[in-house]
């Protein structure tokens, strides 16, 4: 039987679907649900942090999200940059390795900077990689890792022999850490949005439709038992998963 440990996920992605309409459904601006969905974002990592979780990926604004009205796209903006303000200290002091993915120039300067900031600050940190996907989207990754690949060839021409899973996965977003074995998706939505197509190949997904803002431990737990009570078998049977002669 599979220990305690092997049964965790080494890494958790989560979409933090809901806090819209966690306000709406309390007569509140769209506003008040995402300062809401900040608070579940510290019970997330701090979830992570006691079970001993190496990464956590959350999915906090997407290439898509820019479409979204300029009032709730600023409030959004200000949040992030009063997280990166109030927060990063205290993470760079218990340890967490703070990540930035997606397209960053699309941020304005005074959130680069403090993006910047905080991955120097907390670089020789190992107890927790948390990454931040913004302005991220999937098909941008794996558009932005063929660019990097070709650039990477010095200018000569690419032969086919030459792009492979390997080469081209070299060059994705978290490509020096293991792949999501766990998605969670909060607020119902059965889908995942354009989030690692590449890194989610074989993760197990994990939908709830408990609103982001209303997540809390117990939430949590419940998709890490249901995690370990899955048979991971990456394309073979049972009974080879089990060390069994098939």
């Amino acid at each position: 039987m599979p220990t305690e440990a092997a049964r965790l996920p080494r890494h958790i992605a989560v979409i933090m679907d809901g806090n819209g309409r966690w306000a709406e459904r309390r007569g509140s601006i769209r506003s008040v649900g995402h300062r809401a969905g900040a608070k579940a974002v510290q019970t997330a990592i701090e979830f992570c942090l006691e079970r001993g979780i190496g990464c956590l990926t959350l999915f906090a604004f997407s290439s898509e999200n820019w479409r979204r009205p300029e009032e709730e796209v600023g409030t959004l903006m200000k949040l992030f940059l009063r997280m990166l303000e109030s927060e990063i200290e205290e993470l760079h002091r218990r340890g967490v390795r703070i990540g930035f993915i997606g397209q960053r120039s699309d941020f304005p300067a005074e959130i680069r900077e403090k993006m910047d900031w905080a991955e120097r600050l907390t670089a020789g940190n190992d107890t927790l990689r948390l990454n931040i996907a913004g302005s991220y989207g999937g098909r941008w990754d794996i558009v932005n890792a063929c660019r990097r690949l070709l650039a990477a060839n010095d200018g000569a021409p690419l032969r086919a022999e030459q792009v492979t899973e390997e080469s081209l996965g070299g060059f994705m977003a978290l490509a020096d850490q293991p792949e999501p074995d766990l998605l969670i998706r909060t607020g119902g939505d059965c889908r995942i949005s354009n989030f690692l197509l590449w890194q989610m190949a074989y993760t197990e997904f994990w939908f709830t439709p408990v609103l982001w803002p209303d997540i809390d431990r117990a939430v949590l737990q419940q998709a890490l038992d249901d995690y370990a009570g899955r048979e991971r078998r990456f394309g073979l049977i049972s009974a080879q998963v089990r060390g069994e002669s098939a």
